[in-house]
C-alpha cells in the first residue's frame, strides 16, 4: 500500500509490475491513469500546487479507508504536482485484490476522492489567461455515492 506525490512522470507498466512483484494471491489488478485534458484546444498549461505534509496525509487516509472497505492485497496512488502540459500523465491509481469487483470498486472510490476532495490546487492557463479550477458538481456527486455505501 503506497502513496506518492511527485513532480516526475511515472511509467504505468513499471508501477503495476512493482505492485504485483512476488505476489500470487492477486487475482485482479485495476489501474487508472489520468491525463491533462485539453477540451477545445485552448489549454496551454496546467499546474498543481499542494502542501506536502497535508496532501500526503490526506491521500494516505483515503487509501487506508479503501483498504477497510475492500479486501485489497495492494494499492497505489501516484499524483504529480508542478507544471504539466496537455496530454501529460497527472495521476494513477492501482488496486489489487483476489477478485475483480473489489479491485474495480476500490479504484473507482479512490479516483472519485482524488478528483473532488484531494488537497490539490489546480490552475489552468489558456490562450485567454490563467484561472484556478474548482471541483465540478459531477465530481462531487460521484463521491457522494460512496458516503453511505460499504462493500
Amino acid at each position: 500500500m503506497a502513496v506518492r506525490v511527485q513532480r516526475e512522470n511515472f511509467d504505468l507498466g513499471d508501477e503495476v509490475a512493482a505492485l504485483r512483484a512476488g505476489r500470487t494471491d492477486i487475482g485482479a489488478v485495476v489501474s487508472f491513469t489520468g491525463l491533462v485534458r485539453d477540451m477545445g484546444g485552448r489549454l496551454t498549461g496546467f499546474e498543481l500546487e499542494h502542501y506536502p505534509a497535508m496532501t500526503e496525509k490526506a491521500l494516505a487516509a483515503i487509501e487506508a479507508e479503501a483498504r477497510v472497505r475492500w479486501p485489497l492485497q495492494a494499492s497505489l496512488i501516484v499524483h504529480r504536482v508542478g507544471p504539466l502540459a496537455p496530454g501529460d500523465q497527472i495521476m494513477m491509481v492501482a488496486t489489487a485484490s483476489a477478485h475483480r469487483q473489489a479491485a474495480f470498486e476500490a479504484a473507482e472510490f479512490l479516483m472519485d476522492y482524488l478528483k473532488s476532495r484531494a488537497p490539490f490546487w489546480k490552475k489552468e492557463t489558456t490562450v485567454t489567461g490563467a484561472a484556478w479550477v474548482d471541483a465540478r458538481e459531477s465530481d462531487e456527486a460521484a463521491l457522494e455515492r460512496w458516503t453511505s455505501r460499504q462493500s
